[in-house]
C-alpha cells in the first residue's frame, strides 16, 4: 500500500511545485485577526467537503459498494437547514434536521443494498436523481439566502484554522481510531473481500454494509452544511454538483480498490489534496474555462496509470506473471499486507 501512495504523492509535490512556479508568493501564510490566510489555507478549506464525503466513499467501497448519491444529499442538507433558518428557525436545530434526515437517507440507501440485494450503483442512483428534485421542493426552486452568524461557522468561521479544516480531520482521525484501532476495519475489509464467507464466518455483513451507508450520508451532510454556509445560501442545482465524482476520484487515487476489501484513509486524504490542488492550479495557471475537465481528467488518468498494477508488475521486472506475482495478487484479494 506504501508503493501506491508514492505516485500520488509525487503527483501532489509536482502540481504545487508548478504552483509556486507560477505564483512565487504560493507558499506565503499571514495571520490576519487570529487566523491563517494563504493559498494552502484556501486548499485545505476548499477540499474539506470533498475530504469528508471521500471518507465516507471509501468505507462504501471497501465493501464492494458505491454510493452516487452523495451530492444530492449535500444538496438536501443545505437545503433543508437554509430554509428552516429562513423561517426564523434556529440555525443548530435546522442543521440537526438536515442531519437526521440525512441519515434517514443513508438508511435507505443501505437497505437497497443490504436488505434487499439491489447493486450499489443502481440503487443509490435512485437517490441521485431523486434527491435534487427534494432538495428543489424544499427550497421551491428559489436560491435560498440566509444571515445566521452561528451557521456560518461552519463554512466561513475559523479558530487559527478554517473550522471547515478542523471537522474534516477531526473526522479523518476519528474513523482512522475507529476502523484501525478496532475489529470494525478488518471487518470491513472482510465484507468487501467476500461477503458470503464473512456471513458464513459469523460475521454480520449486512449491519455493516448498512452502517457504512449512513455514515456516507452523515459525512455528505455535513459537506453539505460546510458548502451551504460558506456562502449562507442553499442552491438545489448547484450545490454538491458532481462532488460524488471528485470523491470517487479521491478514493481511488489514494489507492482503494473498487473490488472492495482493500482501502487507505491515508491514500483519501492524498487524493482529496490532488484534487483540490488541481482545481485551485487550473485557476493559478490561467486555463480556459473551456478545457479545465479536460486538463484534470489528464493528470487524473496519469496518476492513475502511474499506480496501475500492470505497470508496477512491469517495474517490478515482470514477477507479476510468476509465482511472486501470483502470491502478491492472492495477497491483495485476502486484504493482507505484503
Amino acid at each position: 500500500m506504501k508503493n501506491r501512495l508514492l505516485w500520488p504523492v509525487l503527483a501532489l509535490v509536482a502540481l504545487l511545485v508548478l504552483n509556486v512556479v507560477v505564483t512565487p508568493s504560493f507558499f506565503s501564510l499571514r495571520i490576519q485577526d487570529g487566523a491563517l490566510f494563504g493559498s494552502l489555507v484556501d486548499i485545505l478549506r476548499n477540499g474539506a467537503p470533498t475530504l469528508l464525503i471521500a471518507l465516507g466513499m471509501t468505507l462504501v467501497i471497501a465493501t464492494r459498494g458505491i454510493d452516487l448519491s452523495v451530492g444530492a444529499v449535500a444538496a438536501i442538507a443545505g437545503a433543508v437547514t437554509c430554509t428552516y433558518i429562513a423561517s426564523g428557525g434556529n440555525a443548530w436545530v435546522g442543521m440537526g434536521i438536515a442531519l437526521a434526515l440525512c441519515a434517514v437517507l443513508g438508511l435507505w440507501n443501505g437497505f437497497l443494498v443490504s436488505v434487499l440485494g439491489i447493486q450499489p450503483i443502481i440503487a443509490t442512483l435512485v437517490l441521485m436523481t431523486a434527491g435534487r428534485g427534494i432538495a428543489m421542493l424544499i427550497t421551491e426552486g428559489q436560491i435560498v439566502t440566509v444571515d445566521s452568524p452561528a451557521y456560518r461557522e461552519i463554512g466561513a468561521g475559523f479558530l487559527v484554522l478554517p473550522i471547515a479544516i478542523l471537522i474534516s480531520l477531526a473526522v479523518l482521525g476519528l474513523v482512522a481510531l475507529v476502523t484501525r484501532r478496532t475489529a470494525l476495519g478488518l471487518l470491513i475489509e472482510s465484507v468487501g473481500v467476500n461477503p458470503a464467507a464473512s456471513r458464513l464466518a459469523g460475521v454480520r455483513a449486512r449491519t455493516i454494509i448498512w452502517t457504512v451507508y449512513v455514515f456516507a450520508a452523515l459525512c455528505a451532510a455535513v459537506a453539505g452544511l460546510m458548502i451551504s454556509s460558506n456562502v449562507s445560501a442553499a442552491d438545489a442545482n448547484n450545490a454538491g454538483l458532481w462532488i460524488e465524482m471528485d470523491a470517487i476520484l479521491a478514493v481511488v487515487i489514494g489507492g482503494t480498490s473498487l473490488a472492495g476489501g482493500r482501502y487507505s484513509l491515508t491514500g483519501t486524504l492524498l487524493g482529496a489534496l490532488i484534487i483540490q490542488t488541481l482545481t485551485t492550479t487550473v485557476y493559478t495557471i490561467g486555463i480556459a474555462p473551456e478545457i479545465t475537465l479536460v486538463f484534470k481528467a489528464i493528470v487524473v488518468i496519469a496518476v492513475c496509470l502511474m499506480q496501475a498494477p500492470v505497470r508496477i508488475r512491469v517495474r517490478g521486472g515482470g514477477r507479476g506473471l510468476g509465482s511472486g506475482g501470483g502470491r502478491g495478487r492472492a495477497r491483495d484479494r485476502q486484504g493482507v499486507p505484503a
